[in-house]
């Protein structure tokens, strides 16, 4: 049943279904909600599903998108003792190769990994399946020594093992160098099963992840494929370079883009269900002298807390920024470089902000979350639809709140102004490296300095860190040294590094999490600005007066566990 399939029809029929395990779902479910990675509704709403399906929980956990498919694997080997295959573990050549079904293989969701003395070892998705188990000791003819596998990196290794994309795609592409200049053809090559295929996994394997990002580059040799994970790039197993044009084509299509269009950037945007979650992703092109560069911006609601302890505000820093909010009229701006959450910080303040008694309006470039009861508007700079048009218009419709996605120059950040001086509360961002030199830089754009003091509510610079893996991390004792360079002296704290494990796939980190300073404006600052006074002198009143740099908020968390040193300093560098 399991023996090569010459004529390619070999299929597992009449599979036998492992019992299902009630005491070990209990057991795996309880775990889950024990590490916070799953509630108590969730458990209970998958439960109901199971009734009517003939799915383990696990499965159905991963299908209706409550808990990611790693998190499901290190549960599952911690529950039954197992060891975890990891990525590495997958061999470049395939025990018994030559003579293994692959249709067994994916049905069956098992791949060998090694062929020891002591037995053919295997990692499966189920390793309560005994049907598989059994079928593998027979085809081995010795014992079977069982890993759990993330059934997304099965998959990807039997991709690149047997290749979907070997001999079935090459024999369908023939020539590519032909089908690229053949429109028609490429839109037909894009449809075909095995580019499917192939941009599905990329997309599911991203968002099983947590990738932000999918970055796709020509270059001579072919395709480079990377994913954006926590904030740094990580090469991931690169799409078959014979493909390179049908996967741009593919995402082209998917996106609503012109396909024939290879001159100009474009953007686009694509939604799709990825096991069980609704994913939103923002498709950018960028014309490269060896063809489209594509990046795919992972936009995943159910991700992303919107609530301010979740994103690192520290009680203190929180209530200050919380009284800003509450005020009826005024300027409240968040700032940084790009990627450092700002957009994320306004709509957990819009959401905090959405109450029946008010009216909410935003302009954004791009939407990237829809809320509920705001009124969003995606601006178009190729029809005039600009911030600084819409921002008038919007001023008609009497709103209470107002968010501009960001100050880009004076003509926007006048109107946003004149809206805080006519009783509304404006929310925006900036890029600054830090909040005092956000009210230097509003006066180089042009804003006259007499506004300034009278419109703004309060500033808040960030950055995002990676978080330690709460499995792995081991605390030490820092050198004093380290500790007088960071103007620690004679403190002795405990600081935190990352070790890696197989939770947080040997990154030792998972997640990210914002450090931030919130100046308040106060009667100093005020007549500092009418003064025209430098950044560093605004930073030093904003100190006095009670804020907390970022520096010191990065390391406060550094004490409490939450991310390591050097995170905090590689956010942190470019800050005076």
């Amino acid at each position: 049943m399991i023996m090569a399939d010459s004529d390619g029809a070999t299929a597992v029929t009449e599979r036998h279904k492992p019992l299902k395990g009630s005491s070990f779902d209990e057991a795996l479910g309880e775990l889950l909600i024990a590490r916070r990675l799953l509630d108590a509704a969730g458990l209970e709403r998958a439960q109901r599903v199971r009734q009517a399906s003939d799915d383990r929980l696990h499965v159905l956990l991963s299908k209706l998108g409550l808990v990611t498919e790693r998190e499901i694997a290190v549960g599952i080997a911690e529950l039954l003792k197992l060891p975890l295959a990891t990525e590495a573990d997958y061999p470049d050549l395939l025990p018994y190769g030559d003579r293994v079904s692959a249709n067994f293989l994916r049905e069956a969701r098992v791949l060998p990994l090694a062929d020891t003395d002591e037995g053919l070892v295997v990692a499966m998705a189920d390793p309560l399946d005994t049907y598989a188990i059994g079928a593998m000791q027979l085809f081995a003819g010795k014992p079977v020594q069982v890993w759990v596998g993330v059934p997304a990196d099965i998959e990807a290794a039997l991709e690149r093992l047997f290749g979907t994309a070997g001999g079935e795609v090459v024999q369908t592409l023939g020539d590519m160098a032909d089908a690229e200049n053949d429109i028609q053809r490429l839109r037909d090559l894009a449809s075909e099963a095995p580019v499917v295929r192939i941009v599905n996994r990329l997309i599911s394997k991203a968002a099983e992840l947590r990738a932000s990002d999918i970055h796709l580059e020509p270059s001579e040799q072919g395709l480079r494929a990377r994913y954006r994970i926590d904030g740094v790039l990580r090469d991931i197993e690169p799409p078959p370079a014979q493909l390179r044009a049908a996967i741009i084509s593919r995402l082209k299509i998917m996106a609503r883009l012109n396909i024939a269009e290879r001159r100009l950037p474009q953007d686009g945007r694509i939604r799709l269900a990825v096991r069980g979650k609704d994913i939103d992703l923002r498709v950018a092109t960028l014309p490269t002298m060896h063809g489209e560069a594509v990046v795919l911006r992972v936009l995943d609601r159910s991700s992303v807390a919107l609530d301010f302890v979740s994103l690192g505000f520290e009680p203190e820093a929180l209530q200050a920024y919380r009284e800003a909010l509450t005020r009826p009229n005024g300027v409240i701006l968040v700032t940084g470089p790009t990627g450092s959450g700002k957009t994320t910080t306004l709509y957990a303040s819009l959401i905090e902000l959405n109450t029946p008694d008010r009216k909410l309006l935003s302009v954004e470039d791009p939407i990237e979350y829809q809320l509920d009861g705001i009124n969003q508007v995606q601006i178009k700079p190729q029809i005039g639809l600009s911030f600084a048009h819409v921002l008038r218009s919007m001023l008609r419709h009497d709103p209470d709140v107002i968010m501009i996605g960001e100050i880009r120059d004076l003509e926007t950040a006048q109107i946003a102004i004149q809206a805080a001086l006519t009783g509304h509360l404006v929310l925006s961002t900036l890029h600054t490296n830090n909040a005092a030199s956000t009210l230097t830089r509003l006066l180089d754009m042009g804003v006259e300095d007499y506004l300034l003091p009278s419109t703004l509510n309060g500033i808040v610079a960030q950055r995002l860190v990676r978080r330690l893996c709460l499995h792995c991390r081991e605390a030490y004792t820092p050198l004093p040294e380290l500790l007088a360079q960071l103007g620690l002296e004679g403190q002795h704290l405990q600081f935190w590094c990352p070790i890696g494990c197989a939770a947080c796939a040997q990154t030792g980190y998972s997640g990210r999490v914002s450090i931030n300073e919130i100046l308040i404006m106060t009667d100093l600052i005020r007549r500092q600005i009418l003064q025209h006074a430098e950044s560093n002198e605004l930073q030093r009143a904003a100190v006095a007066a009670g804020m907390r740099p970022m520096l010191q908020d990065g390391i406060a968390k550094v004490a409490a566990g939450v991310t390591s040193v050097e995170e905090v300093m590689r956010v942190t560098r470019e800050i005076e």
